[in-house]
């Protein structure tokens, strides 16, 4: 995918791609279903999420759904006819789907959004919190339903949910499964921020514009370091710091923002 690509996806594909000015929006695309995750859907966000990491034309990534909904986590009616029909599939998608898709969201060396225009529940949940800003429509809301099917949590929940609301509070939302609505969730941290729904787009495209032209190569050492310092000593994560503002500091984009500063001016950023 190139900086000038269009919509590459076929029509009726459950996962639209579109790149525009750095920034690449995956938009699931199964309203009818409410951006329910079904093998395909599952496949098609995996190798998008994957492919716009990936690219170097992508600065910025914004993920999100059409319809009421966000994404209500797994498909169930295709669970179900799995099930009945003694398939392992279910048991295999958190390993060839949920795990690769989630990580390259968490990993990927630039930022990532989340525009909840609706419902995110269970793996839906997940995938919303596993971006670095949630810009979340104040008709919208967060349900983490995995306990309510009899399931443990999935999706990298585990991981980012305590880091937002704390290990109880984490702990609280899992065990006894609810709707999460928007003012409450920014309340928690589970929102970044709250928006009338018709300016979710909006606030959005702003935000992601604004991070599409900034020091990529910095927002991605930044990503590191906190995912790092989550797991690690003082002293490992001071380490670690260091080695990423020795990175950062080679970067063109750090010369141009000192030259800039010194002369004072804007700096001019080229993700490099």
């Amino acid at each position: 995918m190139s900086a000038a690509s269009t919509p590459e996806k076929s029509a009726g594909a459950p996962v639209r791609v579109d790149l525009a000015e750095g920034v690449a929006t995956l938009t699931l695309d199964r309203p009818e279903a409410m951006n329910s995750l079904d093998l395909a859907t599952k496949v098609a966000l995996r190798d998008a999420v994957h492919e716009v990491a990936a690219d170097d034309a992508v600065r910025c990534v914004v993920l999100t759904g059409t319809g009421r909904a966000f994404c209500v986590g797994q498909d169930l009616k295709e669970h179900v006819a799995l099930l009945q029909a003694g398939s392992d599939a279910p048991l295999a998608t958190v390993d060839e789907h949920y795990n690769p898709t989630v990580t390259a969201l968490v990993t990927m060396d630039k930022p990532v959004l989340a525009a909840v225009n609706g419902v995110a529940a269970g793996a839906g949940a997940s995938l919303a919190l596993a971006c670095d800003v949630r810009v979340v429509a104040d008709t919208a809301g967060f349900n983490l339903a995995f306990a309510g099917i009899a399931l443990s949590c999935d999706t990298g929940i585990s991981w980012t949910l305590p880091r937002l609301v704390g290990p109880a509070k984490a702990t609280e939302l899992l065990y006894f499964p609810r709707t999460v609505k928007a003012e409450e969730a920014l309340d928690l941290g589970l929102a970044t921020q709250v928006v009338p729904a018709d300016q979710l787009a909006g606030t959005v495209q702003e935000l992601a514009a604004r991070l599409a032209a900034g020091p990529t190569k910095a927002y991605g050492a930044i990503r590191r370091s906190l995912a790092h310092a989550a797991g690690a000593s003082f002293t490992d994560a001071v380490a670690f710091e260091s080695r990423m503002m020795a990175a950062t500091g080679q970067t063109r984009d750090h010369r141009a923002a000192v030259e800039s500063f010194l002369a004072k001016e804007q700096p001019s950023f080229e993700g490099r």
